[in-house]
């Protein structure tokens, strides 16, 4: 979902009011949004995976890497700028709620680029780091 370059960061775009990229069916402002401003923590892993696919979405560098766990988080991080995330799919989830200390989510992003529409499909890793969820 991102590469590293010495490109000057891009502004993070606002996501529309009726609809949060991460396509759980909410306003962004409720859904992603608070999670995106710090007003509040994502209470599961998948929440986690869907908060970090709308932060690439709209390119939010901060939120990307202040969720990304210490241990494998890169110093810097620079989006490309040629992609636009257009949906995502949660294919299978494991772990990751409140009951547990980690958790994977396998997903399929969906995009589209200079060469026309893809999919990017992996399975992500997240670890409960003083309570709170992070990218592993």
């Amino acid at each position: 979902m991102a590469r590293r370059s010495r490109q000057p960061r891009r502004p993070v775009r606002r996501a529309p009011e009726r609809d949060c990229p991460c396509g759980a069916g909410g306003p962004y402002d409720a859904c992603c949004g608070r999670l995106h401003a710090g007003d509040a923590g994502a209470d599961t892993a998948e929440a986690l995976m869907r908060s970090r696919y709308s932060a690439f979405a709209l390119g939010d560098v901060d939120y990307l890497l202040r969720t990304w766990h210490p241990d494998t988080r890169p110093a810097r991080l620079d989006l490309d700028g040629g992609r636009r995330w257009t949906g995502l799919e949660v294919l299978e989830t494991s772990g990751g709620t409140a009951f547990h200390s980690s958790g994977t989510v396998t997903f399929r992003a969906h995009y589209r680029d200079a060469e026309g529409p893809g999919a990017q499909e992996e399975t992500s890793e997240f670890l409960r780091l003083d309570g709170a969820w992070v990218y592993r």
